[in-house]
């Protein structure tokens, strides 16, 4: 009964739809079906000009494309990420804590470092920009500086000398002078060595952890139990005895302000 119910419902409805919606569209006042009109292309100014230009579009949709990679290639993202992702190996806690905890914090750490550089950013390019006071790409060029500031003070000369070499470009007189396709690479490879170097001081006491328990357990004759099953709990409460987050943040921090 119930199955006739609905099957009747649904063929009444269907008939409603099949008789009622023709019958508005054909009149064009009663529930008339709305119509999308897409354009391409806004309107023009006075002078013929579209009013939204193709290449400032264009130019948008590639910058939101390739901010990932200016983020982490062109700020502390890179070293910060790096050495909390050596601090969770060296625990030996598998993904705790999870990825989005220590890419969250590595954003908020990477905001917090850079933030004399993006104040300098938006003071000496984007506000004049907005203000109409810069084309584009003068605020690009001013834009540039600050950061190139920043990178340059954290690149090892060998790393620099390395691209630049490479490129056949002779000394240049100041950081400003030397381009972003070889200031880039040259302190992403910088940043990954101070970060592995970091890494590597961080790994040496839980090392040192897992060599006494596995030592310990050898000489009691406990082959089977592998020794990270007990070395995991006393490289957590070392961890968290020496407030081992406090530490690892705090040296990270110095080590751009003292770059």
């Amino acid at each position: 009964m119930k199955k006739k119910l609905i099957i009747t419902l649904i063929l009444s409805i269907v008939f409603i739809f099949i008789h009622v919606l023709p019958s508005a569209h054909a009149t064009g006042t009663e529930n008339p079906i709305p119509n999308i009109d897409i354009q391409v292309g806004g309107d023009s100014n006075s002078d013929g000009a579209p009013a939204t230009s193709t290449l400032s579009v264009l130019l948008l949709i590639t910058v939101i494309s390739i901010a990932p990679a200016l983020l982490v290639l062109m700020t502390s993202f890179t070293r910060i990420v790096i050495v909390l992702s050596f601090v969770r190996t060296s625990l030996g806690t598998q993904q705790m804590p999870p990825n989005q905890v220590l890419v969250g914090l590595a954003l908020f750490l990477t905001l917090f470092i850079m933030s004399p550089t993006l104040s300098s950013i938006n003071d000496t390019a984007l506000q004049p920009y907005v203000k109409g006071e810069l084309t584009q790409m003068e605020a690009l060029d001013k834009a540039a500086i600050p950061m190139k500031e920043f990178m340059f003070k954290h690149t090892r000369e060998k790393d620099l000398l390395l691209f630049m070499d490479y490129t056949g470009m002779e000394k240049p007189k100041s950081f400003e002078d030397i381009p972003l396709t070889v200031m880039v690479p040259a302190y992403a490879i910088s940043e990954m060595k101070t970060a592995f170097q970091m890494g590597f001081m961080i790994y040496i006491p839980f090392l040192v952890i897992d060599i006494v328990v596995s030592s310990t357990l050898m000489a009691m004759g406990m082959m089977m139990l592998p020794p990270t099953v007990i070395s995991l709990p006393f490289k957590i409460l070392l961890f968290v005895l020496v407030d081992g987050w406090y530490l690892v943040v705090k040296s990270l921090l110095l080590s751009f302000n003292s770059g």
